[in-house]
């Protein structure tokens, strides 16, 4: 049977885990009264806000090499505070005892998402059926996470989360600049047509992007997948989201072609229309790979020019 226990005042609940916790160090895993042969693990978190230290008994499934977790909660309404703990730093720490010793690894943590969150939450339940009864007890779907284990003398070459949150700071500013000089030629003219200096801004922004989003879907996209199936489906939301941006970043283009009159207020319209799917991207993008490219050895970045 998984781990559950209902909602306590949080101190409670902290003394309740520390003597699971103690007893379980204590005894290499084998635990006694209700968790008699409940496949428990020990996982520790770095708190999302206090970026502090966090472990707390979990019920886990062994898959191959993986490890799977389901944040039920108990059935609880709310995902647990581990799982959101390891959405904003997935490196975690995994202890798991035979009775005889515990090993303790460190791991890469993935929400899985889509087809393959059901299907390894139908491997889970067909092991632990308690979680079946867990999902039927609440409105949200249960997050399937799966620990991938991590190499123990693996050393970080760089934080690819960071750097990629560099590359987009360059085109979040160059909307904010490319906007502030569309709205001067539009204050400054009777009618407003695009200079040959805006013109060629405009149209080196939009190659940054698409060589951009060219690299992101020919390697790292392609990388993380390889690395982590289970995110198939927020990599190919992703993917979809470069074809909208694509698709209207091609329409500006079009609208910058040389004539004797362009229109700045057309283009400052297409703009903005192309400015803001990009920002939502960017935003997106962060929030769901930055943890995880910042958890990881390196990323194949690819170079252009």
């Amino acid at each position: 049977m998984p781990f559950s226990r209902q909602p306590q005042k949080e101190r409670e609940q902290l003394n309740f885990f520390q003597q699971i916790i103690d007893e379980y160090r204590s005894s290499a895993g084998r635990l006694g009264g209700p968790f008699t042969g409940d496949g428990l693990a020990l996982l520790t978190t770095t708190g999302a806000r206090t970026d502090r230290s966090h472990t707390v008994p979990v019920g886990y499934v062994p898959d191959g090499d993986r490890i799977l977790l389901v944040a039920s909660a108990g059935g609880g309404p709310r995902h647990p505070a581990w799982f959101h703990n390891l959405v904003a730093n997935p490196r975690v720490t995994i202890e798991t005892g035979d009775g005889e010793r515990i090993t303790t690894r460190t791991a890469i943590a993935v929400p899985a998402s889509g087809d393959e969150r059901d299907r390894l939450f139908a491997a889970v339940v067909a092991v632990a059926p308690g979680y079946a009864d867990y999902q039927h007890q609440t409105d949200r779907v249960l997050p399937v996470v799966v620990l991938h284990p991590e190499e123990p003398d693996v050393v970080r070459i760089r934080a690819a989360g960071d750097e990629l949150i560099r590359l987009h700071l360059g085109f979040r500013d160059g909307i904010v600049s490319l906007r502030a000089a569309l709205e001067a030629t539009i204050a400054g003219e009777p009618v407003p047509e695009v200079t040959d200096d805006l013109r060629s801004n405009c149209l080196a922004f939009c190659t940054g992007l698409h060589n951009h989003h060219a690299g992101e879907d020919m390697v790292i996209f392609s990388f993380l997948q390889q690395c982590f199936p289970e995110q198939a489906s927020v990599l190919a939301d992703l993917r979809a989201e470069h074809g909208t941006v694509s698709e209207l970043r091609d329409e500006l283009v079009a609208l910058l072609e040389p004539s004797d009159s362009t229109d700045a207020a057309a283009v400052r319209a297409e703009f903005n229309r192309l400015s803001k799917a990009l920002t939502e991207h960017l935003d997106t993008e962060e929030r769901l790979l930055v943890p995880l490219l910042n958890a990881l050895p390196d990323v194949p970045w690819p170079r252009f020019g």
